[in-house]
């Protein structure tokens, strides 16, 4: 597990297949009172460190389908919560 961690940190510092600038995007495809879970790295199986409200704003950080499912997930921010969420549930502000 401490290897897979790893490699999502280097994933992140390097560019892995798409980051480039900072872009916002919204919560979306969530029922309204639901949340996104965001999680520790990008797979569902990871744990969630945190979760936004549906609408909510995150910033985000770049997306990338290298990830076990081959689903593209994305690294966001929200408040002082730092991690992936899947593509699928964000939309471009």
């Amino acid at each position: 597990m401490r290897r897979v961690r790893l490699a999502f940190v280097l994933l992140g510092l390097t560019g892995g297949a798409a980051f480039a600038q900072s872009e916002t995007f919204r919560v979306d495809d969530v029922p309204p009172g639901d949340s996104l879970s965001i999680r520790e790295g990008p797979d569902a199986a990871a744990p969630a460190v945190g979760r936004a409200p549906w609408d909510a704003r995150l910033r985000g950080f770049g997306c990338t389908t290298d990830t076990p499912s081959g689903r593209t997930w994305c690294r966001v921010k929200y408040g002082r919560i730092v991690g992936w969420a899947r593509r699928r549930f964000l939309a471009p502000e």
